[in-house]
């Protein structure tokens, strides 16, 4: 089966979830070849690649690839794409990721698709366009396809490949060195995991009130172990921070449980959760446009009904 590239995701030595998901879509297709770009690699990363069915991984551990902002890791790939001419080339659906794609299409004169949500045979691609509004299958017709996948589209499944490492240089050019990273500034992790990956995410919005009422929103989540979300007007009256919002822009997330608490469901904030696999709703009014979204809806005050749920919960543990 022909080879498909898989862009390892990873912070501090660590393969992030997301890659793991792409390495599971990719041996539905082909074979899966990762492709670690910058230092971090060890052998326990291989190993985990390995573990979810990557055949080969392609190490890229120069230094040089994070120096700089982004094209580096487009040219990596774009001599990859001309010496092993894989049939694809998968990437995170993440901001980075998704300027990867569009830099590496135009490097490669291929066609590119960003924000898939499933990728079938032939490459056909499910996405969701216009704000939400449509979805669309779309396939690459020119090149060699590039699709950045949202994080939690695919669940991850383990399959044994073979692992085999290849080491690989890359010269930059002097385009790739134009913005170089002069700084880092690393942020504390939380408990929480990151809203984009997370499988649950438990959101709030303008009924929730106020800053203080989101505890609310944080309990439930915590003892779902689930990323807490913000709609727009919650970030924007100053509750949450803007970090959180979910939406067109805001986060695109696509977890498997999504929970909307005190959230209108306006299209702004619907394109950026619709394809979570079970979307629940509470809010009191029952016009709200959520509940036509919503596989479970329930009318109330998210005031009672949030902090029972979460009793419940927490009881089943």
């Amino acid at each position: 089966m022909s080879e498909i590239l898989v862009l390892v995701e990873h912070v501090d030595g660590e393969v992030k979830k997301v890659t793991l998901e792409l390495l599971t879509l990719a041996r539905s297709l082909g074979t899966p070849a990762a492709v670690w770009a910058g230092p971090g690699h060890s052998a326990a990363a291989s190993a985990k690649l390995a573990e979810y069915g990557a055949d080969k991984i392609y190490v890229a551990d120069s230094a040089d690839i994070v120096d700089y902002v982004v094209a580096p890791k487009a040219e990596l790939l774009a001599q990859l794409v001309s010496s092993a001419s894989p049939a694809a080339v998968l990437v995170a659906a993440t901001a980075e990721g998704k300027e990867i794609a569009g830099r590496l299409a135009v490097k490669t004169d291929s066609g590119v698709i960003t924000d898939a949500v499933g990728l079938g045979e032939g490459f056909i691609a499910d996405q969701s366009i216009f704000g939400g509004g449509v979805n669309v299958h779309s396939r690459v017709t020119k090149g060699t396809p590039i699709v950045a996948v949202r994080p939690n589209s695919t669940a991850p499944v383990a399959s044994a490949g073979a692992g085999t490492e290849e080491q690989v240089s890359v010269s930059l050019s002097d385009a790739a060195r134009a913005a170089k990273i002069v700084d880092r500034v690393k942020q504390e992790k939380g408990a929480r995991p990151e809203l984009t990956e997370a499988a649950i995410v438990v959101s709030g919005g303008r009924g929730v009130g106020s800053a203080e009422n989101f505890s609310v929103i944080e309990g439930l989540a915590d003892s779902l172990g689930a990323a807490v979300g913000a709609s727009r007007a919650a970030t924007d009256a100053g509750w949450y921070p803007h970090q959180f919002q979910v939406g067109q822009t805001g986060k695109t997330v696509s977890p498997q449980l999504y929970i909307a608490a005190g959230i209108s469901g306006a299209i702004q904030h619907r394109a950026g959760m619709q394809t979570a696999k079970t979307i629940v709703a509470v809010n009191k009014d029952p016009e709200a446009p959520i509940f036509e979204l919503a596989d479970y809806g329930v009318v109330g005050d998210l005031h009672q009904v949030v902090p029972q749920l979460t009793d419940e919960v927490t009881k089943r543990k």
